[in-house]
């Protein structure tokens, strides 16, 4: 079980980190690269897709802490 988790959890941070590069900061980033921050871009406008990289970091984030929590309790 221990083994599968330890997995888990670095697969997750591995998408974490991903994402987190992803958004824009004030020299665009990872993202300029995939047109996140601008209005232009393959991926279409920049405010839908700046909110949905925000949520999905988010929920990342919040996996990252439940498996760790779960990881310590089972260690």
């Amino acid at each position: 079980m221990v083994t599968i988790l330890d997995v888990v959890q670095v697969l997750i941070c591995l998408v974490l980190i991903f994402l987190v590069l992803m958004h824009s900061g004030k020299d665009a980033g990872l993202s300029g690269a995939f047109g996140v921050g601008s209005g232009s871009g393959p991926l279409g406008g920049g405010s839908l897709v700046e909110r949905n990289l925000n949520r999905w970091t988010v929920g990342f984030a919040i996996l990252f802490v439940v498996n760790t929590i779960i990881l310590l309790r089972i260690s």
